[in-house]
């Protein structure tokens, strides 16, 4: 990780389980870490305090369900989001990405090859 610390990385990768169930399998922790070393350091920040604000309702979705017309719902809901149906899958699992979940199959997806260099992911 270069920007979360364990603490983080393990309440981040529950709450995008429960907002985006499934999502844990691909990785999504390694994606947003990722995006997160690339923001401007106040968007940054607020991201990491978003997480932090949301840390102690990682454990059920009801407790989870109580912050969801928060702003700090909101971001990390968005992150959880685009981490899964980027089709994002942290390399070394062997798991099919969204894509082939929800059956999003047309023939340019077909040829597209992913790279997550650009986000210093190899």
């Amino acid at each position: 990780m270069k920007v979360l610390d364990e603490g983080r990385a393990v309440a981040l990768e529950a709450l995008c389980e429960l907002i985006v169930p499934g999502s844990a399998r691909v990785g999504p922790v390694v994606y947003i870490d990722a995006l997160l070393d690339g923001m401007p350091p106040p968007v940054r920040d607020h991201a990491l305090e978003a997480i932090d604000a949301l840390a102690p309702a990682a454990g059920s979705a009801e407790a989870l369900a109580e912050q969801e017309r928060t702003p700090e719902f909101a971001f990390v809901r968005a992150l959880a989001i685009e981490a899964f149906y980027s089709d994002f899958v942290e390399p070394g699992r062997d798991v099919e990405g969204a894509w082939a979940e929800i059956g999003f199959d047309p023939p340019a997806a077909r040829r597209l090859r992913k790279d997550w260099s650009y986000l210093g992911i190899a």
